[in-house]
């Protein structure tokens, strides 16, 4: 597909919109008073809510389609990586730094060249070169990690689950949405309702019974609450991927994937505007950085192997 001068006006949309998803971490950094499977699940009930009317535009889709098994199953596998990714990702806001946990769960495009490996597929020098610089890049940033306090590896490694699980949930998507045959909020919607049903029942079993705050699905209404997580869904949610997704109408995938990796820089930042939340150790910025350098390149290749075989 070839693409003309992106205007300025589509420039503004992409800059909004990763914004607007950076805006998550810190905003569900915002609430360490509640659960962090439950807050995962209040992101995804919101979320919900605000895909509902898109998905009534698009209710013309079932006229002559439906949910066949095979995209019954998807979609079912599609909510369960999304949860896994929420819920470990915003567990690992508690036990590590804002920045090493959006650092580490940003980091697919590792996870699915890693996964490419195993695969055994053959391998060339930018995929070693992007692969070596991530995987050296991570292994600096957790120098700054300990068993203890609040950098830890246990919290590391709960946000890098999280970036296999997004991986997962990308490439379920992938199957149904590449190809055209299922519209965008016809699959967003029950992905996200799958989630947000699935956090609220473990939430109810694992977190209830130590926690202050009853874990129901609708919690969030409540006026200390209701911002941070009107926030997220109508931030990183509708403005965030909603204006990704528009933005690929000027623009190559690449250029808004490329975009996505700075999303620790703008989190990290966010952060500190509004939590005051700043702490980055000695190899954490070398690290991250060339834990970004590694994913930009990774990006390049899949995106180089994606066109290549759009031309075989």
């Amino acid at each position: 597909m070839a693409y003309a001068k992106a205007p300025r006006s589509a420039w503004a949309i992409l800059v909004l919109a990763l914004l607007g998803v950076s805006s998550g971490g810190p905003l569900l950094a915002s609430m360490p008073d509640v659960p962090p499977i439950l807050r995962a699940s209040w992101r995804l009930w919101a979320t919900s809510l605000v895909l509902a009317p898109g998905l009534y535009v698009q209710r013309s889709w079932f006229i002559d389609h439906g949910y066949d098994l095979r995209s019954s199953s998807i979609l079912a596998a599609s909510g369960i990586a999304l949860a896994i990714h929420f819920a470990a990702w915003t567990w690992s806001l508690d036990h590590t730094s804002l920045a090493h946990s959006l650092l580490f769960v940003t980091s697919h495009p590792i996870v699915i060249v890693s996964f490419m490996v195993l695969m055994m597929r053959r391998m060339d020098w930018l995929l070693v070169s992007g692969a070596l610089v991530g995987f050296g890049g991570a292994a600096l940033a957790l120098l700054d990690a300990s068993p203890t306090g609040d950098v830890t590896y246990v919290g590391d490694a709960a946000a890098f689950l999280g970036a296999v699980a997004g991986a997962a949930y990308l490439g379920a998507g992938r199957l149904l949405r590449s190809t055209g045959e299922m519209p965008l909020f016809v699959y967003a919607f029950p992905v996200t309702l799958v989630s947000a049903c699935l956090l609220s029942l473990i939430s109810i079993v694992l977190e209830s019974p130590s926690s202050t705050i009853g874990a129901h699905p609708l919690g969030w209404i409540d006026e200390s609450y209701l911002l941070p997580v009107a926030a997220l869904a109508l931030g990183a949610g509708l403005l965030g991927h909603t204006g990704l997704n528009a933005s690929l109408k000027w623009m190559p995938p690449i250029v808004v994937s490329v975009g996505l990796l700075f999303e620790p820089i703008l989190g990290t930042a966010i952060g500190y505007v509004v939590l005051g939340e700043l702490e980055i150790g000695i190899w954490t910025p070398i690290g991250g950085v060339m834990m970004i350098i590694g994913a930009i390149i990774l990006t390049v290749w899949l995106d180089r192997e994606s066109n290549s075989k759009g031309t075989d």
